[in-house]
């Protein structure tokens, strides 16, 4: 993607306003997204940076209901709270809106009313579950029960949060009320649905001409086209929500899926508004030659790639998609994040101990771009210590407090420099082309990485040309060291604005450099001979153990309170079976021998595994919670005479059995008999 005249729009996923935001959602929707936006805005590109508050939906309110308060009350909290610590994270959206507002309820009643004119939607009528002493039909998260997969007694509606299966509510055992505890009743009910599998060739078309989309992306999406689509509800009977404009649908309102994207564009008109430009959203939303791009998490994909793009197509004057690059999960010191849990690290918590230019970067530079990642305390600390500090932070130290001692505060001639000169004054030029390939094909973390190597390079470049040396013995020479360093200092406030904007912006006022600068002022001569430089001051400092201690501890001490008021529910026994069926299994005591990665895998280990009469190899998806240096010589229990599948190419001979704890953990069930020893 090179610069363009025509318009680009950026969205973010719609957090939802039922609790303050955390680190996976700064890792998932919103930091990739800023970073794309600062380096188009740097390049002078017509750039809109869209997001706001999801307000309604099953989420909200459960959240009213545990506070006893209106959905109104909990959305108008956590939107200010959200929006305020965005803000403070320096995620730079040109406008913040919010769902319940009477511009989002009448643009998405506008575009369903469109749509149901054209005859788009399938209405059906259908039996849900009715709670009889609160006279409502019940949505999915309303209804519990038992699991009809694994047995697990608290099941929701939707999906069993144990098993992970997602679930119908008709199909859970003895399903009961979250509001009354009582038997819900089925009672009929009717919906208008989207027919997503009579669109389904359509999309597939429009998708084949989608360029250089995440292979994560496309293979979710190719997951659910290869199922075949079905028809989905495009509205709910529920008290909260947008209006279903239909006469006739009293107690209905359009389901959150439906009209949450619908978001992006009546926040663009109300951008418009306040703009006093009513109509500039067209130039972004009925524009052919604008762009779109939605940054999202993996759990939005199927909304972003498939439902809002059909919606789309069907209004048909509205555009489509560009790029969708949505990230994986993030998860929490090797552990899968989880709030109900208190395993969770909080924006608005970290802000009032760190700098956001330093979480910015740590995250920066760890994005799960295509697979899941993992942020840790002493990770982030490393990285600003060994890196922020130790690398960027001392060469524009170094560099400035040079000039500043030797050179009167001003930038010195550069006379008859040297190849090493040279080759440091061109390593901007070539730098600042690898960061920009990186942002053109949102790759983040290289971008990141690609910058904070320039800096490298110039510390490099400082030790080898000597200056603290050659200021005594070849003043030109010294005078070109410091001018080369400062110009590297220059390019690199730029370069790294994206991922330290305050730091940045801080710097450049220290060297003298315009606000305004843009992208193509990126060069080797940014600052003119005897240009004045102010007094400068450390960017950033360093992070002691005791502080990282103390967040180390607040993460296990919420863990415990959680623990405390959370009863952990088992799932259920399974049925009993005859003695004979445990007779047949063949349970044998195995040593780990080797272990290696499973090539495109993010989850498969391959172990060869010594069972006493022979080694095997076998597959298990557990990669996520070992350490591999651990494992050879850990003793295993193996099922023996499971029968072989041949996964990802390799065949597969038994499987190790694992314990799962409440918090998902996972453990090897382990004997101290030697290896062949039979379990019996």
């Amino acid at each position: 993607m090179s610069t363009h005249s025509s318009p680009i729009i950026v969205t973010s996923a719609l957090p939802y306003a039922n609790g303050p935001l955390h680190l996976g959602h700064l890792a998932g929707a919103y930091l990739t997204a800023d970073f794309f936006v600062r380096y188009n805005r740097l390049k002078n590109e017509d750039i809109l940076f869209i997001c706001g508050s999801d307000e309604h939906g099953v989420p909200i309110t459960i959240a009213a209901e545990k506070e006893g308060v209106s959905p109104q009350d909990i959305v108008d909290r956590y939107h200010e709270w959200n929006k305020e610590t965005f803000k403070k994270m320096g995620i730079s959206f040109d406008y913040y809106g919010r769902t319940s507002s009477s511009v989002h309820h009448n643009t998405s009643q506008e575009i369903f009313t469109e749509l149901n004119l054209k005859g788009f939607f399938k209405v059906k009528s259908e039996e849900l579950f009715y709670d009889e002493s609160n006279q409502m039909f019940l949505p999915d998260r309303y209804v519990k029960g038992q699991c009809p997969n694994c047995g697990y007694g608290e099941a929701y509606g939707d999906q069993c949060e144990k098993c992970g299966n997602s679930i119908n509510p008709t199909e859970l055992i003895k399903p009961v009320s979250s509001l009354s505890g009582e038997t819900p009743i089925r009672k009929e009910t009717q919906h208008w649905y989207i027919p997503l599998g009579e669109m389904q060739n359509k999309l597939e078309s429009w998708l084949k001409t989608r360029k250089d989309w995440k292979p994560n992306v496309m293979g979710q999406i190719k997951s659910w086209l290869q199922e075949g689509l079905n028809d989905r509800a495009a509205t709910r009977d529920l008290n909260w929500g947008v209006p279903v404009p239909v006469e006739g649908a009293d107690g209905k309102v359009l389901y959150v899926w439906f009209e949450a994207p619908i978001g992006y564009i009546s926040a663009t008109k109300e951008w418009a508004m306040q703009s006093n430009k009513p109509e500039a959203w067209k130039n972004y939303w009925k524009n052919d030659k604008a762009r779109l791009y939605h940054f999202i998490g993996k759990d939005n994909i199927v909304f972003h790639c498939i439902m809002f793009p059909i919606i789309l197509m069907e209004h048909g004057n509205l555009i489509l998609p560009e790029n969708v690059p949505a990230n994986e999960f993030l998860n929490l010191e090797g552990k899968k994040l989880s709030t109900s849990r208190g395993w969770a690290v909080w924006l608005h918590d970290y802000l009032e101990h760190f700098e956001c230019d330093y979480l910015r970067y740590a995250l920066g530079v760890s994005l799960p771009e295509s697979k899941d990642s993992d942020f840790s305390w002493k990770d982030f600390q490393n990285r600003v210590n060994n890196e922020l500090v130790a690398v960027l932070g001392n060469f524009v130290n170094r560099a400035s407090t040079f000039i500043e001692k030797y050179a009167d505060s001003t930038v010195p001639p550069l006379v008859d420099p040297k190849p090493l000169d040279l080759e440091m004054l061109e390593a901007i030029t070539i730098q600042k082309h690898k960061i920009e390939r990186a942002y053109e094909h949102f790759r983040f973390r290289e971008a990141v990485q690609e910058g904070m190597q320039l800096a490298r390079l110039a510390n490099k470049y400082f030790t080898d040309s000597e200056p603290w040396k050659t200021r005594k013995t070849n003043e030109i020479a010294c005078f070109n060291s410091l001018h080369v360093s400062i110009q590297v200092v220059a390019a690199l406030s730029v370069l790294m604005e994206p991922v330290l904007p305050e730091s940045m912006m801080v710097l450049r006022r220290q060297i003298g450099l315009a606000e305004s600068i843009k992208w193509t002022d990126i060069s080797s001569s940014m600052l003119t001979t005897g240009q004045s430089l102010q007094h400068t001051t450390l960017l950033f400092k360093k992070i002691e153990d005791a502080s990282i201690q103390l967040e180390l501890d607040k993460l296990q001490n919420s863990l415990k309170d959680q623990s405390r008021e959370l009863k952990v529910e088992y799932p259920i026994l399974k049925k009993t079976i005859h003695f004979e069926d445990f007779k047949n299994l063949d349970l044998r005591v195995g040593v780990i021998k080797e272990v290696h990665d499973v090539p495109k895998s993010n989850k498969l280990l391959a172990f060869k595994i010594d069972i006493g009469i022979e080694t095997r190899t076998i597959l298990s998806g557990i990669k996520k919670h070992v350490d591999n240096n651990k494992l050879i010589g850990q003793k295993v229990t193996v099922v023996c005479n499971l029968e072989s599948r041949k996964i990802m190419g390799i065949e597969s001979k038994g499987m190790i059995l694992m314990a799962e704890s409440s918090d998902g953990s996972l453990y090897f069930v382990q004997s101290d008999a030697e290896e062949g020893s039979i379990l019996s």
